[in-house]
Parts: C-alpha cells; structure tokens; sequence
C-alpha cells in the first residue's frame, strides 16, 4: 500500500474507529490510543487486505482492541491499593459521566447502550450509531448476516427495555 492509498483509507475511516472506540471504552484519550493502533496496524497489513473489507476488518480490529483496554482496566483496577480512587480523572479531563450530563438524551441512551450484553452492545452501536450496514457488520463481526440481523433485533429489543425501565424509575 503506498502512502497515498493509506492517507486515503485514514481519512475515510478515522473519525468511525476513533467514534467506536469511544463509546465502547467512554474515554477520549483511551480512544485515542486504540485509533492508533489500529490504524498502524492497517498501515502494516494494509497491502494483504481486501479493498472491499477495509472498512469490516477495522471495525473487528477496533472492537478488540476496546475489548483489550476495557480487560486491561479490569486487571488495573483489581490491583489498585486500598484508599485509592480507581475513579479518579486525571487533572484538566472531563470524566465520561460529566461529558454525557452535558447532554441528558445522549445520557441516558449512552448510559442504556453500556447496560447491553456483548455481542447486542457492539453490534447496534455498530448499527445505530455508526451507521454500518449489515454486511459490513457481519465482516466487522465475523458473524453470517442473517445472525447479525437476528442480534440487532434482539439488542434493539433490550436497548428499549432498558430505556423503558430508566424512565420509569424517573418518573417515581
């Protein structure tokens, strides 16, 4: 792949990995990360790849690159001492729960999405807010298309539920 052909696919896909990677890990500067990961390694691999499945294999590379982090925070967060605040936002970033209070309908949709099991959570946002079609989902995903049909049904399904449930309570 020469240069030119890797700024092309960068300039198209950056701003959907980057997007991905954020509502899937909730940090900026994680997102950030995970975007340059894995657009290096698109620049590594670029030459062995399918023109027509760029866009599937980023979005399965990113999706496991966001779960690595997300694992990672896990181990991290196990072995934090006790009296320390695994919580705490470094100086002069906002927290990802003060950036969704900005906007209370983006909130509470965001704070549902979060509630979803894996593979529902990836795949509608994936749908939803990404705007993929469902083949580029079922390449993202690795799953056949009728599945990822099958899935986005049953994610819309517990998304609604879960929206249905958090108005409730807000209304008591």
């Amino acid at each position: 792949m020469d240069l030119s052909e890797f700024e092309r696919l960068v300039y198209e896909h950056q701003d959907r990995v980057y997007g991905f990677s954020c509502r899937m890990l909730g940090s900026h500067s994680d997102a950030q990360d995970v975007t340059q990961d894995v657009l290096v390694r698109l620049w590594r691999l670029g030459d062995d790849l399918d023109p027509d499945r760029v866009l599937a294999w980023l979005m399965r590379v990113t999706r496991n690159a966001c779960f690595d982090v997300l694992r990672h925070r896990k181990t991290v967060r196990g072995v934090v001492t006790a009296g320390a605040d695994p919580d705490a936002v470094p100086h002069g970033e906002r927290s990802p729960a003060d950036e969704l209070e900005s906007d209370d309908e983006r909130g509470v949709l965001m704070a549902a999405l979060d509630e979803l099991s894996e593979p529902y959570r990836s795949i509608v946002i994936l749908r939803e807010v990404e705007g993929l079609k469902y083949e580029e989902i079922s390449g993202a995903m690795d799953m056949p298309l009728n599945t990822v049909k099958v899935y986005i049904h049953r994610g819309r399904k517990q998304l609604r539920t879960v929206l249905e449930e958090r108005i409730d309570r807000e209304r008591v």
